[in-house]
């Protein structure tokens, strides 16, 4: 039902482009990706470069290096869309590498630019992005950091731990958010080439198994000065513009979700036969199914419109970022509870063993959830909201 139809002609074109070649490259693995348990060897690289030698990681970034759109936040947030309507973890791990790490490169010198990017265009490397600690996730406070950078000669000696990293268990360089003295700094730190770096083993998660992330310990790791992302004692302004971002784009992969259940439980309504007749003549299916529809085209807008005003330049999207990112994944998790009650125990099931039936539904249950959680859970997001709206002076 969605048309595109006050977006630029370049992300309209986009979008196109994208969907064909995510049908041609993600499409006939992604339910592979979904089910299998995270081990150190079951990171998607056929998917992954796929993606990459289709010309979508190239999307967030200007000439030379990438596409050179006029719209690159908008052009990439509907990737993002595109991609988890096939598989949320995929777009978790877009999210990462295109979204999240490209915002931080903004910040790194142009000697690092110039070396890193095409690698990360390419999709000969993968990238991520830490700020999540044990204790320090929607609260990235100082006092509530304890990855620290000691300034010493040349650099800085970091001690600490991250969680939850996205890619890390494969990516060769991190944007990492440390403590240094009472302020923040963010580090570019090679993750292969760095002595005292030790990558766990994959966390194993209920959903969103394609997307591996695991524990980043760093133990008197040596970072070169220049590898600073930013000013130092700035770092919590640089993660804070890469979450922006990252949250609009989460608001896109709970969009491409909701659709993707939503096209699933249209199809469901119209083929399944219940008391004499299709489920769909219940008034309440009918009704349900509107009501999803009409806020799935509401969360697209907002998230269309907070990335429209990054690109137009303004410093902030807020509130439309927190919106979007609020909105788009409590759609995606309700319509597909929805979806799933419509299949009933075809929802349900893996996989039926006498016929080998399989709906999607599971895997997008278990997927959907996360997408209220990380990179700001729901309920910061409407804190944002409340700040903007009520008041920082009453709401603190």
């Amino acid at each position: 039902m969605s048309c595109d139809i006050w977006l630029p002609d370049e992300v309209v074109e986009l979008r196109h482009r994208a969907r064909s070649a995510i049908e041609r490259t993600l499409a006939p693995v992604a339910r592979r990706i979904g089910a299998q348990e995270e081990t150190r060897d079951s990171f998607p690289w056929d998917a992954f470069r796929g993606l990459a030698d289709a010309g979508l990681f190239a999307v967030p970034f200007a000439h030379p290096f990438g596409l050179g759109l006029s719209y690159p936040a908008l052009g990439t947030c509907t990737v993002t869309e595109e991609i988890a309507y096939h598989s949320s973890s995929m777009a978790g791990v877009y999210d990462g590498q295109c979204i999240l790490v490209p915002q931080a490169l903004a910040f790194a010198s142009d000697t690092l630019r110039e070396a890193l990017i095409p690698e990360l265009v390419s999709g000969q490397q993968a990238f991520s992005f830490a700020t999540t600690e044990p204790d320090a996730n929607s609260d990235l406070s100082v006092g509530a950091m304890h990855t620290v950078a000691q300034e010493t000669s040349g650099g800085f000696i970091v001690n600490g731990r991250k969680r939850w990293i996205t890619n890390s268990v494969v990516a060769q360089w991190v944007a990492a958010l440390v403590r240094t003295g009472e302020r923040q700094t963010m580090l570019l730190i090679d993750l292969k080439n760095s002595p005292g770096i030790r990558v766990g083993d994959p966390d194993l998660k209920m959903g969103h198994r394609g997307q591996l992330t695991a524990d980043i310990v760093f133990e008197d790791v040596f970072v070169p000065s220049e590898n600073v992302l930013g000013d130092v004692g700035a770092g919590l302004s640089v993660a804070i513009s890469c979450l922006t971002r990252g949250r609009i784009g989460i608001g896109a992969a709970g969009v491409g979700v909701a659709q993707a259940a939503l096209d699933l439980a249209v199809h469901r309504l119209r083929t399944r036969n219940l008391f004499g007749g299709p489920l769909g003549r219940m008034q309440y299916w009918q009704f349900k199914m509107a009501e999803r529809a009409t806020e799935i085209e509401c969360a697209r807008s907002l998230y269309q419109k907070a990335a429209a005003r990054l690109d137009r330049g303004e410093a902030s999207a807020e509130p439309e970022a927190a919106m979007a990112k609020a909105y788009g994944t409590r759609v995606a998790v309700d319509t597909v509870r929805d979806a799933l009650q419509i299949h009933g125990g075809y929802g349900f099931a893996r996989r039926v063993a006498e016929t080998g039936e399989s709906v999607r539904l599971e895997e997008l249950y278990r997927d959907a959830k996360i997408l209220e959680i990380f990179e700001g859970a729901n309920e910061l997001q409407q804190w944002v909201i409340a700040r903007r709206l009520i008041g920082r002076d009453v709401t603190g």
